[in-house]
């Protein structure tokens, strides 16, 4: 029993140090050497200050002259990244949607006379599974490039012009749809105001 027991400690100790400690380690070196901007956050700086990171959304409600980001069940806390988990027949899910249709609605109308809530994109009152997702969809960025060219005193095409140098393809190609990033879109508007 005692050589049993020496065994499985020995086997607690060198597992510990080689998943524990070693293995992250090396992951974490490789990381930095192949991906050193992606491996530290893929930080996103403005005069030489982190003002977010091009992975996780941010709350820009405050500023009407910006692009919103999708609504987040975790108020934009990546430390607590989690999807809403309420599904289709869900009443709250229903209540939610229709809080954030009429909020957008409100928001993007008076520069959008047409918008109804059957042509507000499902990004733009849906969280994301992360809850934190960093995009926005092309269709519901040129609904917001009315607002954000009204606000800000540009041209609607400029913005326009915008939204397309930021919106990132298909994964690989193939997967997903394209997507606006919504912190650097927000930057190329922030330095076009200039």
């Amino acid at each position: 029993m005692r050589k049993d027991l020496i065994s499985s400690l020995v086997a607690i100790v060198a597992l510990t140090v080689m998943f524990g400690l070693a293995y992250p380690l090396v992951v974490t070196g490789v990381s930095q050497v192949v991906f050193p901007g992606r491996a530290d956050g893929s930080q996103v700086k403005k005069d030489g200050k982190v003002v977010g990171s091009r992975l996780i959304a941010q709350d820009f409600s405050k500023d009407q002259s910006l692009f919103q980001s999708r609504p987040s069940p975790t108020d934009y806390n990546p430390a607590g990244t989690a999807f809403s988990n309420l599904g289709p027949n869900s009443k709250d899910l229903k209540d939610a949607i229709v809080k954030n249709a009429a909020a957008y609605l409100k928001r993007e109308r008076p520069f959008n006379p047409g918008l109804t809530r059957a042509g507000i994109p499902p990004d733009a009152v849906q969280t994301s599974a992360s809850g934190v997702d960093p995009q926005i969809s092309v269709a519901n960025a040129r609904i917001q490039a009315g607002r954000v060219a009204a606000r800000n005193r540009l041209p609607k095409a400029k913005v326009l012009d915008l939204v397309k140098a930021n919106t990132d393809d298909r994964s690989l190609g193939l997967f997903g749809e394209p997507g606006v990033n919504v912190l650097d879109l927000n930057l190329a508007i922030q330095g076009a105001t200039r």
